[in-house]
């Protein structure tokens, strides 16, 4: 087979694909990159590869149904997916759902944005050409999927939310569960501090690289750790608390280096929070129902709707239009992670073709949440 020569320019330039480019590779992000040696001039990134159109699945769909949808965007925060569209149906039905449901929504949160940091952190060592981080980053990973897979009866995508509350109770082991992963973590979260936060190889890769101001960052409507790496203050379960997290208390992680290391700080400190606000719960669960009383067929009033929820990657928001029937009219999603690919050729501009790796590992970036 020929291989594709880089396209030279006059000027000494030279245009090469980074990154897969069959459409049937997973989690495909196809990058076009100008360079001049080894210098970036221009990123652009190459998407529609696995686009599944869906938003309009979702308009095909009822209310209860759609919500499943979502958890093949952004799979590593598949729950709290789940859970803006439920919240969006509630709050179209002006409905409230038990108090039981609320503090097991936000367990079930923290422990995905644990999981799916623990996946970002084993992938960024990996990235960057440390083995070691990988496996220990997935080992802490695993205990986290087992609780969830024996509550939920899955381990990625757990479709656990309904309109009203949840689908079922927690199984009986879950608290014991969660418990002892809080205090395994605890003793394993320094490892991940010794092995890449203080290495002298890693602070070099990502000191420095892959600059966002916070100007940049608002102009592109940056959400989660990538905006919070610019000092941006901007988590949603902050300026707009939703199903009990004004009840818990919690520090928003920000740091003002703007670059791919403050990034990665903001990320370990926000797993330090994480294990924070699940202490708070995990002995307060309260007793009762853990689902509200819905009809069969639910159809939510006509009108617009808008919920938002603080994923592992930034804000999500659920857009609900609805004409009165037990189908939406019209969904649109807000994903973090289409805003924060926006600012990748402002941040890889001027580094080298290796810091480029170092910027998308620090975006975080999950493709099927951009190319929805």
């Amino acid at each position: 087979m020929e291989l594709e020569q880089p396209a030279i320019s006059d000027t000494g330039d030279f245009t090469i694909n980074m990154g897969p480019q069959h459409p049937s590779t997973h989690g495909v992000l196809h990058l076009k990159v100008t360079l001049n040696g080894e210098t970036i001039k221009n990123v652009e990134p190459h998407l529609g590869y696995i686009h599944r159109s869906i938003e309009k699945m979702s308009e095909a769909s009822t209310y209860r149904n759609f919500i499943y949808l979502t958890s093949r965007m952004d799979y590593l925060s598949a729950h709290m997916n789940n859970q803006a569209c439920a919240m969006v149906v509630e709050k179209g039905l002006q409905l409230e759902i038990p108090p039981r449901a609320k503090v097991i929504r936000m367990l079930m949160s923290e422990l995905t944005r644990l999981a799916s940091h623990q996946l970002w952190w084993g992938a960024l060592g990996l990235d960057l050409g440390a083995i070691t981080p990988y496996f220990l980053g997935f080992r802490d990973r695993e205990e986290i999927l087992d609780i969830f897979e024996e509550t939920c009866g899955a381990r990625l995508t757990m479709n656990y939310n309904v309109p009203g509350g949840l689908m079922y109770d927690i199984h009986p082991n879950f608290v014991g569960k969660v418990k002892t992963f809080l205090k395994n973590f605890e003793d394993h979260l320094p490892e991940y501090k010794q092995l890449l936060t203080g290495n002298i190889i890693f602070e070099e890769r990502t000191k420095g690289v892959g600059i966002l101001t916070p100007e940049d960052a608002l102009s592109f409507g940056c959400t989660g750790a990538v905006a919070r790496g610019s000092g941006i203050s901007c988590d949603v379960r902050k300026w707009n608390p939703y199903d009990g997290y004004e009840t818990v208390q919690f520090e928003e992680p920000m740091e003002t280096g703007c670059d791919c290391y403050s990034r990665y700080v903001v990320r370990i400190r926000e797993m330090e929070e994480s294990v924070k606000i699940i202490e708070q719960l995990i002995d307060n669960i309260p007793e009762g129902e853990f689902q509200a009383k819905t009809k069969v067929v639910l159809k939510v009033p006509k009108g617009e709707y808008y919920t938002r929820v603080e994923t592992a990657r930034g804000e999500l928001g659920v857009y609900l239009v609805s004409d009165g029937s037990s189908n939406p009219y019209r969904i649109k999603y807000r994903s973090p992670g289409f805003s924060n690919l926006a600012a990748l050729n402002t941040m890889a501009k001027g580094n080298k073709i290796g810091d480029l790796v170092a910027i998308m590992a620090t975006l975080d970036l999950v493709i099927p949440d951009i190319d929805r």
